[in-house]
């Protein structure tokens, strides 16, 4: 989880411009299908809508034809005397035959006008008589025409040509017959004397529009009352639909060619043309579902777009990736510098700016390098100084006092002892003056030790002893310079007090990566801290030079770290010891003894 959260970490930025991208293009490939979608079907629509209105002319021309063929015939029947006299008046069984056998001519004549249609003639008289041309296709009987619903419309409406559906309620789709009804009347006194009947069967009605339909395109002829006459849908047929009859009269009002509208649960297209020679409406009812599924291949074209989509998810993956990864890196490579490593520079590639920002950092490290060298110079320079100041502050007592003993020791003809003491006093001025090298070996930092020693044993007498236990393999590590001599001195002046005397050991060696020091001695021990720091007084001696023990610590601090420094115990009446610890620097060419 760790290395996860790690990696998305240092990849965040590809992660969000990439998770932002494939919501762009998702959304923006959405809407343009969807865009897609609307304007094909909104093209579509108005192709079919101006295609099916030129079919809607030419299915209502054709119907314009054949109602003129009805007209030619009925206005035949109606000025055919023979036919009025047929239907008027009451005749013998001997006129019957006669007047049946110059009916049959007559109709046959006018029969030829509605031929071309297969239609058949019935003509019904006041007297109860009638004739038809093809009596099967409609077989009522004369008394079933009497009081046939037909018969009762076309006689509300004398003067004009009707046409009703006429079926019984268990009838074929061969049965259904559309029949076109006139009164006979007379033009002056408004007599009527019969009714004729233009008989076509539905599915012959039928082939006037049947070759403009397919599936989802529908035709259906409706009369006033919303009644379906005749359609390419046979559960259309006979079927009152007053909702497709106000669709059908919005359009007329609002002479729109077309509209959508919503019928039997189903979005639609919908066209009407009103017939006014037959007073019905043809209408064109498009579902546009059914319609337009082949037209437009919505699944394909979904597949496509994810296709693309997918693509550019890919494209747009390997394009952030390469963009981002560049400055990933560079944030991944300067959070990975270790802390005050100016030196760790970083590799100056990828995009421009990211090279930029690379170039920028680099010259950034040069500039702190060259500040933290100026600053380490400036330290050093001034620690040397304050070495220097502190080493030229020898005590002129010290002096003064030894030179005196010296003086002492040639009068009462110790020369040997003298000598030995202006040796060491000499060798111990020329490594605290003489040598201004801000460090020395241990070998230099103990031969400083013991002629310091020498002298002051041979001021004060040998009440105390020092001994020394140098592992060899420490003589050549380079320590900084008095370092020991400070607690020797302190040793000597302060911690026999009380005791008459006693011995100091300094002891030295390696421990681990370390160089360990510890100047112990069994005086009078003296109380300090809990964390076995050093006193907090910052008493210079007066013995030998002005470095305190407490500088000690503070150059030890200053030079190599705070992991460095001095540590001190002690117990009242039992002893000091005070531990010194360095890390391990040898000279070159240096050998172990």
């Amino acid at each position: 989880m760790r290395i996860i959260s790690k990696r998305f970490k240092h990849n965040s930025l590809f992660y969000k411009m990439f998770l932002i991208t494939i919501l762009i293009i998702v959304t923006v490939s959405t809407l343009i299908t969807w865009t897609t979608f609307r304007m094909s079907e909104k093209f579509f629509i108005e192709r079919f809508s101006l295609n099916n209105s030129k079919v809607m002319a030419q299915i209502k021309e054709s119907l314009g034809t054949f109602q003129y063929s009805i007209v030619i015939a009925s206005n035949s029947l109606m000025n055919n005397g023979t036919i009025k006299s047929f239907l008027t008046g009451e005749h013998s069984n001997a006129m019957l035959g006669t007047y049946y056998y110059n009916v049959k001519k007559q109709m046959a004549n006018i029969k030829s006008s509605v031929e071309a249609y297969d239609v058949s003639i019935l003509v019904y008289g006041i007297n109860g008589i009638s004739y038809a041309t093809d009596r099967p296709s409609w077989a009522a009987s004369d008394k079933e025409l009497h009081n046939h619903f037909i018969t009762t419309n076309t006689l509300k409406q004398p003067k004009k040509l009707l046409f009703h559906l006429e079926q019984q309620g268990d009838q074929t789709q061969e049965e259904r017959n559309i029949v076109a009804s006139k009164a006979f009347m007379e033009p002056t006194s408004k007599y009527i004397y019969g009714f004729m009947y233009f008989t076509i069967q539905e599915k012959d009605f039928r082939k006037f529009y049947s070759s403009y339909t397919s599936l989802g395109n529908n035709v259906l002829v409706m009369d006033q009352s919303g009644t379906i006459l005749s359609s390419n849908r046979n559960e259309f047929i006979g079927n009152k639909e007053p909702e497709l009859l106000k669709y059908a009269n919005q359009l007329e009002e609002q002479q729109k060619d077309y509209m959508d509208a919503n019928f039997k649960g189903k979005d639609h297209l919908i066209m009407s043309e009103y017939l006014p020679t037959f007073d019905l409406y043809l209408v064109n009812l498009i579902d546009k579902k059914t319609a337009f599924a082949n037209i437009i291949d919505k699944k394909s074209i979904v597949l496509i777009c994810i296709l693309f989509i997918f693509l550019a998810i890919i494209i747009v993956f390997f394009a952030s990736r390469r963009l981002t990864n560049s400055l990933s890196n560079l944030v991944k490579q300067i959070g990975n510098t270790p802390k005050n490593d100016f030196d760790h520079y970083i590799p100056v590639t990828g995009t421009y700016e990211t090279r930029q920002i690379g170039q920028a950092f680099n010259s950034m490290l040069d500039e702190l390098h060259e500040y933290v060298n100026k600053l380490v110079l400036v330290q050093k320079q001034k620690r040397n100084a304050e070495l220097a100041a502190l080493q030229q502050q020898i005590n002129p007592h010290f002096l003064y006092n030894t030179l005196t003993s010296i003086k002492f020791m040639v009068q009462q003809g110790g020369k040997e002892e003298a000598a030995e003491t202006v040796n060491a006093l000499i060798s111990l001025l020329q490594n605290t003056i003489g040598n201004i090298s801000e460090t020395i070996t241990v070998r230099q930092e103990i031969d400083n030790l013991k002629s310091y020693v020498l002298i002051n044993q041979k001021r004060y007498g040998e009440r105390i002893r020092v001994n020394y236990f140098i592992e060899p393999e420490c003589f050549e590590i380079q320590i900084p310079k008095l370092i020991l001599q400070p607690f020797i001195e302190n040793s000597f002046f302060h911690g026999f007090n009380k005791k008459s005397g006693g011995t100091i050991n300094v002891l030295v060696w390696q421990e681990g990566a370390s160089l360990i020091c510890e100047v112990l001695d069994n005086g009078d021990g003296m109380e300090v801290s809990a964390d076995n720091k050093l006193p907090g007084t910052k008493r210079k001696q007066a013995m030998f030079s002005g470095i305190g023990v407490r500088n000690v610590d503070e150059r030890i601090q200053l030079i190599y770290g705070e992991a460095y420094g001095v540590t001190i115990s002690s117990k009242i009446g039992e002893g000091t010891k005070v531990r010194i610890s360095l890390p391990l620097q040898k000279t070159k060419n240096c050998h172990i003894n």
